[in-house]
This record gives C-alpha cells, structure tokens and sequence, in this order.
C-alpha cells in the first residue's frame, strides 16, 4: 500500500512511462502464453526467437498512443475504456499479423493469435481497472473519515459513492434501497441493503449520517424517508438534483441540509400559470418591502415571469443592495429584457411613494412591508401603527393617484383576532384596502392574501433553532402546546402572485397552509435530524435539551386564519376566499384621523382603544402601560 501511495504521488509524465512499460511487458507476455495455449510448448525460445514476442509491443504501442490510452486518468476511468483497449488490441493484432506473414518472420498459428487477441484485452483491461480500484482504495488506506450511508442505489447514489470514495471526508459503508431486486448486490463495492435493516446498520457502523440520493423521487416520498430516519437520531442531508449539477450550481459531492418543508409540508401543487403572468408579464411591478423574506421571494418569483420593469422598494440600504445584486445577476445570466429600479424609501413617505409610482408607470404592486416580529412591535406600538397600518394607506392612497391597475396587500394570519398590536396593525391595514375597494370613484383593484408562518423566513423559528442546535442548545420553545401553521417561502410567494390576480374588490384569501404544526415537536425532528439525542427526563444523557420559556408578550398559542365562517373556494385548490365585515370609507377615515393623531403624540391609549373599536376579536393581553416607554412618534399626513 505504501508504495502504491508512492505510484499516485508521482509526476503524471512518470505515470505514463510505467504503464507504457507495464504493456511493453504484458504484450510479448500475452503472445508468449497464446503460443503455449495453443501448441502445449511452454518453452520461450523452443519455437520462436525471443525477439518476436517484443515485436508485439512494437507494433501495439504507437497504437495505444493514437487512439488516446495513456491520455486516461487511471483513477477516473469509467468501464467504457473497455471499448477503446478492445479496439485498440485489434488493430495492433491486425497490423502484427499482416507484418509476420508479409515480412515471413515466423509462421505463427492463427488460432495462437486469436488466443493472443483475448489474453491481451484481458491483461490490458485487468492491469488499467485493477490499479484504478487500488487507487480508489487508497484514500480510506489509514484514515478516519466520517462514515455514512447513501441511501438510493440508482446512478445518483453510485455517482456520489465514486465521488466520496476518491475524498478522504466520507467512507460510504453501504447503500440502502426500497427495490428489492438490488438488495444483496454489490455497487461500487459497497452492498445494498434494505431499508427495513437501517436501525442495525446505523448501530453496526456506529453511522452519524444518512445521504439521500434519490433527487428524482417527489417530495412526498423524501418526507417518507425522512419521517422513516427521524428516529434514529442521525444526519439527514440530501444530494442535490441533477438539473443543478447540469446546469453548475452544484456537484454530486454537494450535499445539504434536509430542508424543513420536505419534512412537515405536503406535495407543492403546480402553479397556474396564467394566474401567475396576469398581473406581471410584460407590465410594471412594484415590490415594497423587497428586501424582507417574502418581499425578496415575491421578487425572484416575478422576474421568471418576465415583467418589463421591477421596482424594488425597500428602507434598508443594504436589503436593497443584496436584492438588486442578486436579481441583476439572474436578469444578465438568462438575458431577461427586464429593468430593475432599486430606490431607498419609506411606505411612510407619501409623495416619495407615488413620485415613483408615477415616474416608473407602475401597473401592479405587492405590498410586502411591514414590522412583524410580534413581541418587538409589542414594545413599539406607535412605530407598528405607523408602518403596517398608516404606511399601508398612504401605499394605497398613492397608487390610486398613479392610476396602479392592481394593488396586493401581504397579511397575516394574525390579524384574525389577534391578541397582539402587530396582528391589530394588520387587520387594521386589510380594512383600509377593503374601505377603498367599496368606493366606486377608486379603479385601482385592492385584493389582500392572509396566510401564517414561512418557514426560513427572518421570523421564523427554523433559523433560530438550527443556530441554537449548532452551539449546542438549548433549543428555546415558549410553550409545551403552541402550535403553528407553516408554508414555505416559494410556495407562499407564487400562491400570492396567483391570488392577487383573481381579486379586485378587497376580497382577503386564505391560503391552504396544510395542519398546523407543534412547535415542540418540530425542535424535536431538527434535533433528531441533526444527529442528535434530545435530552430530557426519559433520556437524561441526551445531546441537546428542550426548554420551555414562556409565551412572548402577544403571543397565542395558536392561530387563525378566518374571522368568521363564511369562507368560499377559488378556481385553485390551496386558495380560500374569506367574506368577512368591514367599515366603509366615511367610517374608516375618521378613525384613521384619530389613529394618526395618536400616534403623533404617542397617546397608546387611544392608539388600543381605537383597535379594540376596529379590529373584531382584538383582545391585548398586556396593560397599556408597558407601551409608554415610547418615543413620540413624527407626525404622519395622509395624502390628499
């Protein structure tokens, strides 16, 4: 082994000439054993002259070099090598024949060169694939890497045991496969088992990770196979799909992270794509809050859509610069004739607002900017009215004067009811556009998407606890029983592309978040997923533990996505469509009057008492005082 390790740090030159002498040797070796074989003389020189046997390699070896043998990295060669040695052995035969019997250098039998034809592929072909298994060996020769298990023995899962086997990272210990006609079988010397054997191979091996290869198989069916690993507290990660590797985004050896929404959703329905491009292809859009979770995926969704112009408005610097740079280089790498516009801004900022609105010809806008982190804007009432409610019908008020043929408002689900200022701020947003949308002199179409938590998104759980995971925990729940509806950001952004384009007279849909989720359970999975033992009373040695820390100030245990009953189907199966009571223009503009006027000398008070007048089922679950420590808010004007 050691002096195979010696062979592989040689200089590639080097490498060349020690095969080019390995075949100057097999090929008189192949001639020599032919003639034994056929006449039973075993003698080297009993019936031709030493120097006939080396006549071979003569003639075989400038043949060899032509048709690109010792171009091949023995290490990487794949069995279609066979074709070319087969090819290459033939011609080399052909010409040393020709050359005996034209040249009358000795009558050798021809059956004996048919033997020589067939023993000098066999020498060849053993000698290449023989040193590259030895090759492929050497890396495990001596070293400690992690051992895993691939589990899908299709072209994926070879393809990744060939790739960590040339690494010292990974020893592949064997292939798991639900078809039982490759269970036993050797692939890339490692065995296929069945799944049902995993427990036992996992404790056999002392596995700490599972690689999925099967990039083909659907979601449903890798949210089988995952739901099937959880319980043994091992590594999940998946190898990427081969429209990835293709297009160069990433290699076989790229492994990620099992990602959450394989793990609690359900099978994505396929989008329509006439939703989809109604409000977006060929026409203006206008982003705000595009630098924020859903706002930035709303963006990448629209520019596959191909509008002629996107506008991303945003407040944070550098949100706004991370979206334009990323977009930008999608938009250039797929030749997209599509403009982005990034402007710095506030939904604050009336005349800011509609200058662009008008300047930029906005024809659809998605209105994704809002505070939502429930127990900040908890602590910041003024800020949170500001923004979500006041901001949202400035927005409105703008594109009204800009003529915007279409207006979508992001909501949430915790504007059903809410126990919380941030969820109140909201609902309080979904009456401005629902009081717009009753005025016959408005053409501007106002529609209003209400769903729950994303997952991955700046306030979900999922980052937090993977952070928390990584140090070690404790991975933080605020309570054993809270439970959460849960989409993932894609889905999320295309369902609200599709519902906006069915509205125009303030209707709210619903999106069809699947069953909610305990929050305690999903920590426990991320544990288990990451390969390690949740520690608790049953199992006190345990890796990491589960604490419970209490419900956040606004905070429900559960949420709601409907305020009443009355709730009707759409054309698409994971969209509802909500009839739920609103104040008219004449109602609502006197309650923002005194909304804003509260809010400009920061009077909380008034600020919850106009809410709980407005906002059905609004039940604050905190004392007004907690919200004094406020800073007097600038005054805001609406436009007029």
């Amino acid at each position: 082994m050691m002096m195979l390790k010696k062979i592989s740090e040689m200089s590639r030159q080097k490498k060349i000439l020690l095969m080019l002498v390995l075949d100057f040797f097999l090929l008189p070796l192949s001639l020599w054993s032919a003639v034994g074989l056929r006449t039973d003389h075993w003698a080297v020189s009993s019936q031709y002259p030493i120097s006939l046997y080396f006549v071979t390699s003569l003639v075989a070896i400038p043949v060899f070099v032509k048709l690109g043998l010792y171009r091949s990295v023995v290490r990487y060669m794949e069995d279609r090598a066979i074709l070319t040695i087969v090819v290459a052995v033939t011609i080399s035969i052909g010409m040393f024949g020709s050359l005996i019997f034209f040249l009358g250098l000795s009558n050798v039998p021809r059956g004996a060169l048919l033997i020589y034809w067939l023993l000098a592929i066999v020498y060849i072909v053993c000698s290449r694939f023989f040193v590259r298994a030895a090759f492929r060996m050497l890396p495990s020769f001596g070293r400690h890497g992690q051992k895993v298990i691939i589990y899908g023995a299709g072209d994926a899962g070879r393809q990744l045991a060939v790739a960590l086997g040339v690494g010292s990272d990974y020893e592949p210990m064997a292939f798991v496969d639900d078809d039982i006609k490759k269970r036993g079988l050797s692939i890339a010397g490692i065995k296929v088992h069945g799944a049902d054997e995993l427990p036992e191979l996992v404790r056999r091996f002392a596995i700490h990770q599972v690689l999925i290869a099967i990039p083909s198989a659907s979601r449903s069916r890798r949210i089988e196979i995952v739901n099937a690993l959880e319980p043994l507290a091992v590594e999940v990660r998946a190898v990427p799909g081969m429209a990835e590797m293709v297009s160069g985004e990433v290699r076989l050896d790229d492994v990620r992270e099992v990602e959450i929404d394989e793990l609690l959703g359900r099978d994505v329905v396929a989008p329509n794509m006439k939703l989809l491009m109604e409000n977006i292809a060929g026409k203006s859009v206008m982003v705000t809050g595009a630098g924020g979770s859903i706002g930035s995926e709303l963006c990448r969704q629209i520019i596959k859509n191909k509008p002629a112009r996107l506008v991303l408005y945003e407040q944070s610097e550098f949100a706004l610069y991370a979206l334009e740079y990323e977009l930008q280089q999608t938009v250039t790498e797929k030749e997209l004739p599509i403009e982005l516009v990034p402007v710095l801004g506030s939904v604050q900022n009336g005349e800011r607002v509609f200058g662009i609105m008008s300047r930029y010809g906005v024809q659809t806008i998605y209105h994704a900017a809002a505070y939502k982190h429930v127990p900040i804007v908890e602590f910041n009432m003024t800020e949170g009215i500001l923004n979500n409610t006041v901001g949202t019908r400035i927005t409105a008020e703008a594109a009204i004067r800009a003529n915007v043929e279409a207006f979508v408002l992001i909501s949430t689900d915790k504007a059903v009811r809410p126990t919380n200022v941030m969820g109140a701020s909201k609902r309080m947003a979904e009456l401005c556009l629902q009081a717009f949308a009753q005025d016959p002199n408005v053409r501007t179409r106002f529609s209003i998407v209400r769903f729950g938590n994303v997952l991955g998104s700046s306030g979900s759980v999922v980052p937090l606890f993977r952070t928390q995971i990584a140090a070690g925990g404790p991975v933080t729940v605020t309570h054993p029983d809270i439970i959460r509806y849960f989409m993932t950001i894609p889905e999320a952004a295309q369902l609200v592309i599709q519902a906006g384009a069915m509205g125009g007279e303030g209707e709210v849909f619903v999106l069809d978040m699947g069953q909610p989720v305990k929050i305690v359970d999903l920590a426990r999975r991320m544990i288990h997923l990451s390969g390690f033992q949740v520690k608790d009373e049953v199992n006190p040695d345990g890796d990491i533990e589960i604490q419970f820390t209490g419900l956040r100030p606004g905070e429900k245990l559960y949420e709601e996505l409907l305020i009443g009953d009355a709730v009707s189907g759409t054309g698409h199966p994971r969209i509802m469509k909500a009839d739920e009571s609103f104040l008219s223009r004449e109602q609502l503009d006197e309650k923002m009057k005194c909304l804003i006027q509260a809010s400009d000398s920061n009077d909380c008070e008034t600020i919850r008492t106009i809410l709980l007048e407005c906002v059905s089922g609004f039940r604050p679950d905190r004392d007004i005082k907690d919200h004094l420590h406020e800073e007097p808010a600038p005054r805001i004007r609406l436009l007029r």
